[in-house]
């Protein structure tokens, strides 16, 4: 795990980050969880990283959760990054790139290198993600935090709190997409299609050559 800030988002990270972050916080890098951020005395992206964390302390008794910013960083989640990469300061400005390069940490710690290098399937980080995203479901069933999740469901459904806002074939196709982007491939579409292409049809037979078998069965025959 790298212990610094990256200086550069690999554009296919960024195209997932993008991605999480319209799905967690469609109204952006301002957003808190319930979209209360209209009660913060401020925009959150004028807050430094350090105000940012001591108001969160309150926020799960006023608001449920602490849920802030574009990636929808917990309070917890905060803190432990901060102990991770010692050069972040508490005086540095919560805004938009500061929180990408945060998110980008997350998906390095939910595996993003060794998706991008298939050491990862799909079905495993997309469960990698659902497990950092609550509003991102499990692309297969397995045992969640509270029971077993099925596929499409949030790997924290049953908590009362927390439900998958985006389907599951939406996932995969951003994850294929991010796949071709990071190994310069063609990009498939997002939607596969919803049945598989049928074969193509057999090359027909020369004329001659079918000819050619219904003599030889005519007369070779023949004693």
């Amino acid at each position: 795990m790298r212990k610094t800030l990256p200086t550069i988002i690999p554009a296919p990270a960024m195209l997932l980050l993008d991605f999480i972050v319209g799905i967690e916080a469609p109204r952006g890098y301002d957003t808190i969880y319930g979209n209360n951020q209209d009660k913060l005395p401020k925009p959150l992206t004028t807050m430094t990283l350090g105000e940012v964390i001591d108001a969160q302390k309150s926020w799960t008794k006023r608001f449920k959760s602490s849920a802030a910013g574009g990636p929808q960083f917990m309070r917890q989640t905060l803190i432990d990054i901060c102990t991770e990469i010692p050069s972040l300061r508490g005086d540095m400005l919560f805004d938009k790139v500061l929180q990408q390069k945060l998110g980008y940490h997350l998906l390095l710690r939910r595996g993003y290198e060794k998706f991008i290098a298939g050491e990862l399937s799909i079905v495993a980080f997309g469960k990698a993600l659902a497990q950092e995203w609550a509003s991102f479901p499990v692309l297969a069933a397995c045992k969640g935090q509270e029971r077993l999740v099925e596929r499409g469901q949030s790997y924290y459904a049953g908590d009362g709190l927390n439900k998958s806002l985006v389907a599951p074939e939406r996932v995969e196709a951003m994850l294929r997409k991010v796949l071709a982007a990071a190994r310069q491939q063609p990009i498939p579409d997002e939607d596969p299609p919803a049945f598989p292409s049928a074969p193509a049809p057999a090359a027909k037979r020369p004329l001659w050559a079918i000819l050619a078998d219904l003599l030889a069965k005519i007369f070779g025959g023949r004693k």
